[in-house]
C-alpha cells in the first residue's frame, strides 16, 4: 500500500471511530412524541421548555405556513415585527427579531465587546453571554449572587466602575438557574443613575412566568435610553423552544447598533406564523401559567415533605437543594428515564428541576421519595 493510500484509510477509520454506534433512527429522533421515560427516551425536565407544545392556533398556523417555505422571509419579518410591536406597544423600529433569544444575545455581545468593554454577570446565570464573549478576548466578571439569591447590584456596580471601557451589565431577571428575582426598583434606580458607559443587557426569558406585583420589564426604559436592551423569548411560556424565535427591544439607534450583526433571513416562516398566532390565543396562554403554577406548587410541597430547601421560583423551574453532590444525582435520575438540570457550580449541591405537566411532576416525586429511603437526599 502507497504512503498516501495507507494515510487516507487510517484517516477514515479514524473518523469512522469516532462516531457513535448507536446513533438513534431519524424517525425516532423526530417522533411526534419525545420523554417516554427510558434511558434511550428521558423525560425531560432539565431544558426549562413547555411541556404543552404548541398551542392549537400556532399549531395551525405553522402548517399553514409550509405553503411559504420556500420563500425568503423578508416581507413576513416586517409584517411580524409590526404586529408584535403592537403588542408591546411600541414602534417597530424598536423591535428585531433572533433566532431564539440566544441569537439576540450574541448580537449584542458581539456589538459591544471590543474596546476594552468588561462584562459583569452574576454568577450563577445563563451561560450564553459568558460563552459568546469568549472568542473575542472581552474581559468578564462573574459577582455571587447575595444573600437572597438576587443580583448583587451594589457589588456590579462596582466592578462596572473599574472598567477601563465600556462595562456591559448582564441581568438576567428572573434569573436562570436560580429562579429568583432582583427587585425592579433596585435596577431601575441604577439604570437612571448609570452614564452611557454602562449598558444594561437585561434577559426577560421568563418575565410572562412572574406573579409578583412588584416585577416589571425594563421595555420602558429600553425604548427611552441608548444604554439598554431587553431581551425574551417565545420559548417559554409559547411552547416554541424548537422553533427558535426571539427578540430584542430598544432604543432605535440601538436595534440599529445591534443589527449590525444580525444575519439576513436569521427567522423562519413557521416560527413567525407561530407566534403570531399565539401572541392572540389568550386561552392557550393562560392554560400554560396555571399548568405551571399547579406543578410549581406540586413540586414546593413535594421538597417541604422531604424538608429539601428550595429557592422562591418565579420560572418554569424550581432550583432545590439534593443533599449530595449533582452529578451522582444526575446520573441516579437518568437511570430512572429522567433527565434533570446540569450543574450550575458554584450552587453543587442544588438541582435545577424544569416543570412538566403533573404526571410528569408525580413521576418525579415518586422516584425522588425512593432516594430518600434510600439515603441518597
Amino acid at each position: 500500500m502507497r504512503r498516501r493510500d495507507f494515510l487516507r484509510a487510517g484517516a477514515l477509520a479514524g473518523a469512522a471511530a469516532s462516531v457513535p454506534t448507536a446513533l438513534p433512527a431519524l424517525d425516532t429522533l423526530f417522533a411526534p412524541r419525545r420523554g417516554v421515560g427510558t434511558a434511550q427516551d428521558p423525560l425531560r425536565l432539565n431544558a426549562n421548555e413547555n411541556p404543552l407544545g404548541l398551542g392549537p392556533a400556532a399549531r395551525e398556523a405553522a402548517i399553514e405556513a409550509f405553503s411559504i417555505a420556500n420563500r425568503y422571509t423578508d416581507n413576513q419579518a416586517a409584517a411580524f415585527r409590526a404586529r408584535l410591536a403592537q403588542h408591546l406597544d411600541i414602534s417597530p423600529d424598536e423591535v428585531f427579531l433572533g433566532n431564539g433569544s440566544t441569537e439576540v444575545l450574541q448580537m449584542a455581545v458581539q456589538a459591544l465587546g471590543g474596546e476594552g468593554a468588561r462584562f459583569i454577570t452574576a454568577d450563577p446565570t445563563f451561560e450564553d453571554v459568558a460563552g459568546y464573549r469568549r472568542p473575542l478576548g472581552t474581559e468578564l466578571v462573574a459577582v455571587p449572587l447575595d444573600g437572597r439569591f438576587s443580583h448583587d447590584l451594589e457589588r456590579m456596580r462596582a466592578e462596572a466602575g473599574r472598567a477601563g471601557g465600556r462595562a456591559v451589565v448582564y441581568l438576567c431577571n428572573p434569573n436562570n438557574p436560580t429562579g429568583t428575582i432582583t427587585p425592579s426598583r433596585e435596577i431601575e434606580a441604577w439604570i437612571d443613575d448609570a452614564g452611557d458607559d454602562v449598558f444594561f443587557l437585561v434577559d426577560e426569558a421568563y418575565f410572562e412566568l412572574v406573579d409578583d406585583p412588584a416585577y416589571r420589564s425594563c421595555i420602558g426604559r429600553a425604548v427611552a435610553r441608548r444604554n439598554v436592551l431587553v431581551v425574551r423569548t417565545f420559548s417559554k411560556v409559547y411552547g416554541m423552544a424548537g422553533l427558535r424565535l426571539g427578540y430584542g427591544v430598544a432604543h432605535p439607534d440601538t436595534v440599529a447598533r445591534m443589527t449590525a450583526w444580525i444575519s439576513n433571513n436569521n427567522t423562519n416562516q413557521v416560527a413567525m406564523a407561530a407566534a403570531a398566532a399565539s401572541l392572540d390565543d389568550t386561552a392557550y396562554r393562560a392554560r400554560s401559567l396555571e399548568l405551571n403554577r399547579e406543578a410549581r406548587e406540586f413540586v414546593i410541597r413535594t421538597l417541604d415533605d422531604l424538608q429539601l430547601e428550595h429557592l422562591p421560583s418565579h420560572t418554569n423551574f424550581v432550583m432545590h437543594r439534593i443533599g449530595g453532590d449533582v452529578h451522582s444525582y444526575i446520573e441516579r435520575f437518568a437511570d430512572r428515564g429522567i433527565a434533570v438540570g446540569r450543574p450550575f457550580p458554584p450552587m453543587s449541591d442544588y438541582n435545577r428541576l424544569s416543570l412538566g405537566t403533573l404526571d410528569d411532576m408525580q413521576r418525579w416525586a415518586d422516584v425522588i421519595r425512593d432516594f430518600r429511603r434510600r439515603g441518597w437526599v
